[in-house]
């Protein structure tokens, strides 16, 4: 029952707690065109006078492991393009490519297996990258917004050379894990190995990605506990960014009007920066204002079953 008490004037704090619900709840992010966001909210009601309330955000992480079955599938993929220029066919490029499997977390490094044959006349050049797809889903319509968080450059491969990647390390950047069971937005990785053809259009191999929360301890160069992983695995928590980003460029006005009008796949061409890398900060993990709460679990809730948060303060 509710029981009446007199606070005199001066500062009061009152701890409290409570339970999360059962149900897996979707991890909070904040994207270019939505967000998943959680709020504690208190009320102080007053006689004769406006109720005062206050509001502190709650950052969610529902868990990904990578080391499920499905996360610890290799995946392999290889194409071939013809080279040429008018009526002359100088000869075909192929590409295989190979990651060890489908699931890593923050700050691992993907080695990358690669097998590059240039049979054409033409110079070039391999790369690597790592794409997060936003799409957002209301109202029966669907958006998305694609950008490179990360990429790694070959060497040249002239005309009638082959180059072979023997684990080619790409390190993933602090980003956002994989979103895939919310009905209103998802965020999905991809891992392509692509060429770029002087006078042609790239080659290209995509291969889907999950990032996930909870490290794969059976690929795990550290001989520590599951507790202290998962803590390191978490440290992106702590990262901060600047509080208003600057707008990364449209998918249009940097990939040819041709190779737009002419996309089909279900990856857009990744986006050639050349030299430098395009890194739009909507990638990555936004600002938290607040300390970051304990950790929801969907594998072992017992841990959170109730969370603790700060007391909540009130001037009288």
């Amino acid at each position: 029952g509710e029981e009446n008490l007199i606070l005199l004037d001066g500062r009061h704090e009152f701890p409290f707690s409570f339970q999360l619900p059962q149900e897996p709840l979707v991890t909070s992010f904040t994207g270019k065109y939505g967000s998943i966001q959680y709020y504690v909210k208190a009320v102080l009601e007053r006689p004769a006078v406006p109720d005062q309330s206050v509001q502190t955000e709650l950052q969610i992480i529902s868990h990904i492991d990578v080391s499920s079955p499905a996360l610890l599938t290799p995946v392999l993929r290889s194409q071939e393009k013809m080279v040429g220029c008018w009526f002359f066919t100088s000869g075909p490029v192929s590409l295989s490519a190979k990651i060890e499997r489908k699931g890593y977390c923050n700050g691992e490094a993907i080695p990358i297996y690669a097998e590059i044959e240039n049979c054409s006349s033409r110079l070039i050049v391999p790369k690597a990258a790592i794409f997060q797809t936003q799409t957002y889903l209301a109202s029966g319509k669907t958006k998305s917004f694609r950008q490179m968080v990360a990429n790694v450059r070959g060497n040249h491969i002239a005309s009638g050379s082959t180059d072979t990647w023997n684990g080619k390390t790409l390190k993933i950047p602090p980003v956002s894990p994989s979103i895939l069971d919310c009905c209103i937005i998802r965020v999905e990785y991809s891992l392509a190995v692509y060429i770029h053809i002087p006078g042609a259009k790239k080659l290209m191999i995509e291969m889907p990605l999950v990032i996930g929360t909870i490290p794969c301890i059976g690929f795990s160069s550290r001989n520590s506990s599951i507790t202290s992983q998962f803590s390191m695995d978490m440290s992106w928590l702590a990262l901060t960014m600047p509080e208003h980003p600057e707008a990364p460029p449209n998918y249009a006005d940097v990939v040819s009007e041709e190779e737009f009008s002419r996309h089909v796949p279900a990856y857009p061409p990744p986006i050639d920066c050349e030299e430098q890398l395009c890194c739009p900060v909507f990638a990555y993990i936004q600002e938290f204002r607040f300390q970051p709460p304990p950790l929801y679990s969907e594998i072992d809730p017992h841990p959170t079953d109730v969370e603790e948060v700060q007391p909540v303060s009130f001037m009288l």
